[in-house]
């Protein structure tokens, strides 16, 4: 067995046992903690399939993750105070159903990261960064001026919405509903890695003009892979809303697509679990840190810059060492 086969396992059981643990011994923060964790990851593993597989340094990713996040709220809002969104060609006065709105989630934000990746995934380097910034900061100034929807200051929803069977407001039945979508997403990204597209993806990102030899045009390859990609951001968007809560413009901020990619460079670029790792690392650090200064941030910066340097795996890959990444 390969040693990051082992790390995975270790990773996966990790974040399903803490949590459990932490139900018995009555340990709620905890919980909650982990919930964080899991749908932080899950919108990491969405930057991962664009930026690990296909090379694509998307610096707005946070518009997948606020637009799902929104998608819950509109929903939501309509739904608690009987506001129909329309009235034709039928009344439509929103819901609390998880399922809905999470499939409204993802074609919201598949719909959008196919119209940014159709205008950005054009340009490279540099100017696709810039580009995805833009979009990002553009979504952030439409809804910090939507005043329907609370504008600056964000809405609340008041209650966590509905999921068949399940006691959303239990915290540990919400987190094994974020875990387990969580796992689909790792189990989606992982067969994309093996499949003909992720092949052909992971070689246009290598050598476009070749790929292009054989007949593949790499312009669409990627632009499916960051449609993918910003899914699943927003599904993770959505499931983050419901656990505050509330949903703001601040979910849209460069610093929310910041904090995304340094997840992803944490963990390990193109690690299967390396969104997971990073995302742990992320949280346990706020935690730990943020009751010792205000400027826990900056330990971060500096540990960011440390694996910049001298461990361009990330956490897994410094573990696992020179194993290829998504087996």
């Amino acid at each position: 067995m390969r040693r990051e086969t082992i790390i995975n396992a270790a990773l996966a059981i990790g974040l399903l046992a803490i949590p459990l643990w932490a139900h018995v011994t009555g340990e709620i923060f905890t919980i909650t903690l982990s919930t964080r964790v899991a749908i932080l990851a899950l919108a990491a593993v969405g930057l991962n399939l664009a930026l690990g597989l296909g090379g694509l340094i998307s610096f707005g990713h946070a518009a997948y993750f606020g637009l799902g996040g929104y998608a819950m709220g509109i929903l939501a809002f309509h739904a608690q105070n009987y506001d129909p969104i329309f009235t034709w060609p039928f009344v439509f006065a929103g819901t609390k159903q998880m399922l809905v709105i999470w499939v409204v989630a993802l074609i919201v934000s598949g719909l959008a990261a196919f119209v940014i990746g159709m205008l950005t995934l054009r340009t490279s380097g540099a100017y696709f960064i810039m580009a995805t910034l833009a979009f990002g900061q553009m979504l952030y100034y439409l809804f910090v001026s939507w005043p329907k929807y609370g504008g600056e200051d964000g809405m609340s929803i008041y209650l966590r919405n509905d999921f068949p069977g399940v006691n959303t407001l239990d915290p540990i039945q919400f987190f094994l509903i974020c875990y387990v979508l969580l796992m689909l997403g790792i189990f989606v990204s992982w067969r994309i890695a093996r499949s003909p597209f992720g092949l052909a993806l992971q070689a246009s990102r290598q050598n476009a003009e070749r790929v292009e030899t054989v007949g593949i045009t790499p312009f669409r390859i990627r632009l499916a892979a960051f449609v993918i990609s910003g899914m699943i951001t927003g599904l993770a968007g959505a499931l983050m809303a419901d656990l505050n809560r509330f949903v703001g413009p601040t979910m849209f901020s460069w610093q929310t697509s910041g904090e995304i990619m340094i997840l992803v460079i944490l963990g390990g670029v193109a690690r299967l679990y390396g969104p997971v790792a990073g995302a742990a690392l992320f949280i346990l650090l706020e935690h730990w840190l943020g009751g010792v200064s205000d400027y826990w941030l900056a330990f971060v910066g500096a540990l960011l810059l440390l694996v910049v340097l001298f461990a361009r795996g990330g956490l897994i890959g410094s573990l696992a060492g020179r194993e290829v990444a998504h087996d």
